[in-house]
């Protein structure tokens, strides 16, 4: 059964990775990239403190820091303690890959810590600003599921190990959102 869920995940990921074209890396990379999210960060920061005020934007922002390092840290735990290759580090694969990035990243891939943190970033915001904006949600889980989608395009990582993040994120997103929510109620911050 095991087997069977791995090589399916393969399928789909060949199945998906080479639908690219060379018209769509460029936004696919610039999705993936880290750094080009920075706009929307700042735009959040500004969110925060017109809503929230100064003191409670620095607990927020520490409990980013927070849920970042959690998720991230998690990710790297599970990598290397389940080492499952990187589609471009599989033999299986690693022929039919169609890799946009000059380089793979790291040997291990399951699972994904954009996946993760994207979308806990997604989802604790969604919560935190659901009573003032209530669409916004919707265009940060979007967002959270392109750059998601972006590691199966430039060929970083299978579905599972993306599925997996995005599972991951979820779980961490709404448990950093409860506890910010109860932090500030039973402090009064």
């Amino acid at each position: 059964m095991f087997e069977e869920l791995m090589q399916l995940d393969k399928e789909v990921f060949l199945f998906l990775n080479n639908l690219g074209s060379p018209e769509w890396d460029a936004f696919w990379m610039f999705l993936t990239n880290k750094w080009s999210a920075i706009p929307l960060y700042v735009f959040l920061l500004i969110l925060l403190y017109k809503h929230f005020g100064t003191k409670k934007l620095l607990f927020v922002v520490i409990t980013v820091i927070l849920l970042i390092t959690a998720t991230d840290q998690l990710s790297n735990f599970f990598k290397y303690g389940i080492q499952r290759l990187r589609p471009c580090y599989d033999p299986e694969v690693s022929h039919m890959v169609r890799l946009v990035k000059d380089h793979c990243g790291g040997r291990f891939g399951y699972f994904s810590a954009h996946a993760a943190n994207t979308t806990a970033l997604a989802l604790f915001f969604t919560i935190l600003f659901k009573p003032y904006y209530k669409f916004f949600g919707i265009f940060l889980i979007v967002w959270a599921i392109f750059v998601s989608y972006s590691r199966i395009y430039i060929g970083v990582h299978f579905p599972l190990d993306v599925l997996s993040g995005i599972a991951i994120g979820l779980l961490f997103g709404w448990l950093f959102a409860k506890l910010y929510i109860f932090a500030i109620y039973k402090y009064r911050i």
